[in-house]
């Protein structure tokens, strides 16, 4: 998919650099809309679909089923960690997952397998203010 280089795909993008870990489309549109930009959902939604399918953005589904963008800062296959509770996300090498789904792929007679691993659980900082919270 090939989009033309617009004032609004621009924005689109900048907006997506500046969010902190994965967002929402409807997240991002607010984030725009609340900027007076103009610029319509179905824009946003164009958009974020091209930069994830030429690789500029990382997305993925949240546990609830909602397709989540991330400005990529990273070229080639990889995988996530993502907070929970703050969205953090770190991007990880998982060697061993890449050769288990090589090898799992293989031993059922599949080839050219793909796929996508995202591990969601609680950062430090926020596993250390759930405890703290609990305690009291």
């Amino acid at each position: 998919m090939v989009q033309r280089n617009t004032w609004q795909r621009e924005r689109v993008r900048e907006a997506l650099v500046d969010a902190r870990g994965f967002v929402s489309a409807q997240s991002l549109h607010a984030t725009l809309r609340d900027e007076n930009t103009g610029i319509g959902l179905a824009t946003v939604y164009r958009t974020l679909a091209g930069l994830s399918a030429q690789g500029d953005a990382d997305s993925l589904q949240s546990p609830d089923g909602e397709a989540l963008y991330r400005a990529c800062t990273s070229t080639g296959h990889h995988h996530h960690l993502i907070c929970r509770s703050c969205g953090l996300t770190v991007e990880i090498e998982a060697t061993d997952v890449e050769q288990w789904a090589k090898r799992t792929a293989e031993s059922h007679g599949f080839r050219e397998a793909e796929h996508i691993v995202d591990i969601f659980g609680l950062c430090a900082s926020c596993a250390k203010a759930r405890d703290e919270r609990d305690a009291d």
